[in-house]
């Protein structure tokens, strides 16, 4: 098969018409989301265990390139909440050196997607899984974040959910109540500066709510820490700060004892980031009255991928609440994602030394408040009202992400909801006799002519009703109305052939009617059509004319 190459990046043609205004705009927005991005990849970056400058490289590195390459208007890339509990699982087993590689060979997957043009397959993944694997992980990054919410002195946190049970519960009496304290009015002036301020201090506090509440919250407790000297862990006292310059480009050391289990983290990494950066991108279109094109978007995903991990980065996917910030903020073309890689790029060249004294407890509960916001929760209270396939598939990804690993989840949901599509399709599927009062004809002749009209798809998992047409076969002929059968596959192919072969063996005349579309391009492609010939019929009044008539020279009527 030919595909040809396409590669056009949203920017070019988003820059057509581009002036000071738009420019002033773009500006602004880029400012603001940076803003957003500061804490939130600092925070991301801890949770997944890599150092807080992986997650502003990340944001920095593929922010830029997601904007320059990719397909989407107004979309933003960086590191995201749904990577964590990922990132630090590969970590965990096999260390920084494979999550980068893992990270680049999901690039090139992501890229090769793109390129296969196979951007819109992700829509096909349903629902009740995204919410499933969402709510999941959400309730994973808020378990992965009590420890430093509540200062445990944890040596190293396991990765598997009894694991990190298992080590909170045996710790709880380490609790530093100071880090506990700094977390709990981080989270109140988070939540309270979000959603408390607008609606009691009027219009001038909703003017200030344009400041998003995380850096607020950031440069109150950096600030109480440094004054008071709170006795709470910081990015300085674990990390020895952030250094004020980007890497140097570096090749990791490879190795086939770890490498070689890597190909399923990989593929996950590659499916998650293409799931969040397209639906990131439907509801930038939403908002906007745009449309991106998939293709393009994984294309620039896979590029950013590639890349950003051999300068020090992590995964990098679109972000609903920097893109939804971005547009909220006057964003008119890729320009403001640019604008806000470089401006987080100033910031660790000009203010590094300055997030040492950041606590982790505040990054704590900005991730806490990320997860809350993450996850679906009212999808659960609503669960009685879908059908029951729609609940056991969200419940058991949502089980299987939290106690097991999402790319079981993942793999159980999509097995679940293929079963759940091949029930319903196959029971849409029926046949229906035709009597004497639908053709006249056939009065005096029904133990000798059966006309029988079949509905919906003949495929691998409607064959019973071919086959249940040889139990019932007619002493001369059988006519089969296939008008209403949009689709046949291989497998319903044979079954048909098999009914034919009944037919010959018992001398019964099978006449077919209404073969058109794909039906009859896969009866061709078999020989079905040709060991037909001289029996098919245009439509059902006319085989079962076909059919009366040589059941009446034969003497039956």
């Amino acid at each position: 098969m030919d595909i040809p190459f396409s590669f056009h990046p949203r920017l070019f043609v988003a820059l057509r018409g581009y002036d000071r205004s738009r420019f002033l705009q773009d500006l602004g927005a880029g400012l603001t989301v940076a803003v957003v991005a500061l804490p939130l990849a600092m925070a991301f970056a801890i949770g997944s265990g890599l150092k807080p400058e992986a997650g502003l490289f990340t944001s920095i590195i593929a922010g830029f390139l997601i904007a320059l390459l990719g397909g989407s208007r107004v979309q933003i890339g960086g590191p995201a909440g749904a990577f964590i509990v990922i990132v630090y699982d590969i970590v965990q087993q096999y260390g920084v050196a494979n999550l980068i590689i893992a990270t680049a060979l999901s690039g090139v997957l992501l890229f090769v997607m793109g390129l296969l043009r196979l951007g819109t397959l992700v829509r096909f993944i349903p629902v009740a899984v995204i919410i499933g694997f969402t709510n999941g992980i959400a309730v994973l990054i808020a378990l992965s974040q009590v420890k430093d919410f509540l200062g445990l002195s944890i040596p190293e946190m396991p990765g598997d959910f009894f694991g990190i049970l298992g080590a909170l519960g045996g710790h709880l009496s380490t609790i530093n109540p100071w880090a506990a304290g700094v977390a709990l009015v981080s989270l109140l002036v988070i939540v309270g500066w979000q959603r408390w301020l607008p609606k009691w201090g009027g219009r001038r506090a909703a003017r200030l709510t344009r400041v998003p509440g995380s850096i607020v919250a950031l440069a109150l407790a950096t600030a109480a820490v440094a004054m008071f000297g709170l006795p709470v862990e910081t990015i300085g006292s674990r990390f020895g700060g952030i250094p004020a310059a980007l890497p140097d480009f570096t090749l990791p050391a490879f190795s086939w004892e770890s490498a070689r289990f890597l190909l399923m983290p990989t593929i996950t990494l590659a499916v998650l980031g293409a799931i969040e950066s397209l639906l990131c991108a439907r509801v930038a279109d939403g908002m906007i009255g745009d449309r991106h094109d998939p293709n393009q978007e994984l294309m620039a995903q896979g590029v950013a991928n590639f890349v950003t991990p051999f300068f020090g980065g992590m995964p990098a996917t679109g972000t609903i609440a920097r893109t939804v910030t971005n547009v909220k903020s006057g964003a008119t073309s890729p320009v403001s994602g640019m604008v806000h890689a470089l401006v987080l790029l100033l910031v660790i060249l000009a203010a590094a030394p300055l997030a040492a004294s950041i606590p982790l407890a505040t990054l704590a509960a900005i991730l806490m408040y990320v997860a809350w916001n993450m996850g679906e929760w009212r999808e659960f209270a609503r669960l009685r009202t879908y059908r029951l396939p729609y609940r056991v598939t969200l419940v058991s990804v949502f089980l299987l992400t939290v106690i097991f690993d999402l790319t079981i989840a993942v793999e159980f949901g999509i097995f679940a909801a293929c079963i759940t599509f091949i029930y319903r399709i196959s029971s849409l599927s029926r046949a229906e006799r035709i009597t004497a009062a639908e053709q006249p004809l056939l009065a005096g002749v029904e133990g000798k002519v059966a006309v029988w009209r079949l509905y919906g798809t003949v495929f691998f998992g409607a064959t019973k009703l071919v086959e249940s047409l040889e139990d019932h076969l007619p002493e001369r002929a059988l006519v089969l109305d296939l008008k209403n059968v949009i689709y046949v596959d291989s497998t319903g192919a044979e079954a048909l052939e098999g009914l034919s072969d009944a037919c010959d063996a018992r001398q019964v005349r099978l006449i077919v009617s209404g073969l058109m579309g794909q039906p009859q391009d896969i009866a061709r492609r078999i020989g079905l059509y040709k060991r037909l010939q001289g029996h098919l019929q245009p439509d059902v009044a006319s085989a079962t004319a076909a059919a009366v008539a040589l059941a009446r020279a034969d003497g039956g009527a």
